[in-house]
């Protein structure tokens, strides 16, 4: 046997392990989930239906809402959390900045809470008794507590204002990561120069974090698509399926109702599209490499 051969016997013995639990894991749960997304029935009791489940979805006003609720989320929520991650990003890369390691810690830890402790503060929080109440009454603003989590707009901002404060640090590390990788003597160049600080932050940190940047867009995109504890834990998808997300409305059509793993599977794989035809449009418009 040549070396070049063993060379590639090795290659693909490392190879072969990860490639089979891929295709076990991934891609054959894919391919069951399709092939149920094309039966109909309660519970374990299943026909073929064809593509009547996927018919059935557009029919669905609760599932029409959930996309928009969804879609809602996606377009206000991610762009406003990635330009505060980049901006708090740039700010605690300061290498002058004192106490900056607690600051980036303040600002990830949201993160680290947990997904049940931190929808219990929310919900506390803009309760009609709550703290945000209780300040705009004693400001004048209000004169008797309104329910925020009652109301389907007051709803949606507060899911999205939650979404921003539990991801903003998250994405703020990758983006930490990426600038550390920058020379400072570029920045100091770009000083003698005579750049101001917006002028090096759009014409040096954006365009050097720009694979960073697309990353945390696709999977910002991705998390979104897939949101559910938000729309559970904080206000249970209503008022009135007003705030529902896909996930949320899946899992009831999964677990709540009657079990209906048909319908359910079909709606899951709009998702996988949606995901899919999403991250290829970003990687289309933000990678311009050949």
């Amino acid at each position: 046997m040549t070396l070049n051969k063993k060379h590639n016997l090795t290659g693909w013995a490392f190879l072969t392990p990860a490639t089979i639990m891929i295709a076990v894991m991934s891609f054959l749960p894919m391919i069951q989930a399709f092939i149920l997304s094309l039966q109909k029935g309660k519970g374990t009791d299943l026909t073929f239906t064809g593509f009547g489940n996927y018919v059935r979805m557009f029919q669905d006003s609760v599932f029409r809402q959930s996309i928009i609720n969804t879609f809602v989320y996606l377009i206000i929520q991610v762009p406003i959390m990635l330009i505060l991650a980049l901006i708090l990003a740039s700010m605690l890369n300061n290498k002058n900045l004192r106490g900056k390691g607690i600051f980036r810690t303040a600002i990830f830890l949201p993160c680290a809470t947990s997904l049940v402790s931190y929808a219990i503060i929310f919900r506390s929080l803009f309760a009609v008794d709550g703290f945000v109440n209780t300040i705009l009454i004693k400001l004048g603003i209000l004169n008797t507590g309104y329910n925020f989590l009652g109301h389907a707009t007051s709803a949606k901002i507060i899911i999205i204002i939650a979404l921003v404060w539990r991801w903003t640090g998250y994405n703020m590390v990758f983006y930490l990561s990426g600038l550390q990788n920058i020379e400072y003597s570029v920045y100091e160049a770009a000083k003698i120069d005579g750049a101001n600080p917006m002028q090096t932050f759009f014409k040096i940190t954006v365009p050097l974090l720009k694979p960073t940047i697309l990353l945390t867009a696709i999977m910002s995109t991705n998390g979104t698509l897939q949101l559910f504890d938000e729309s559970v834990n904080l206000t249970a998808g209503g008022p009135a399926n007003s705030t529902i997300t896909m996930s949320h409305y899946i899992y009831n059509v999964s677990f709540k109702y009657v079990p209906n793993f048909g319908y359910a599977a079909a709606m899951s794989f709009l998702i996988f599209i949606l995901v899919a035809v999403l991250a290829f449009i970003q990687m289309k418009v933000g990678d311009k490499r050949d």
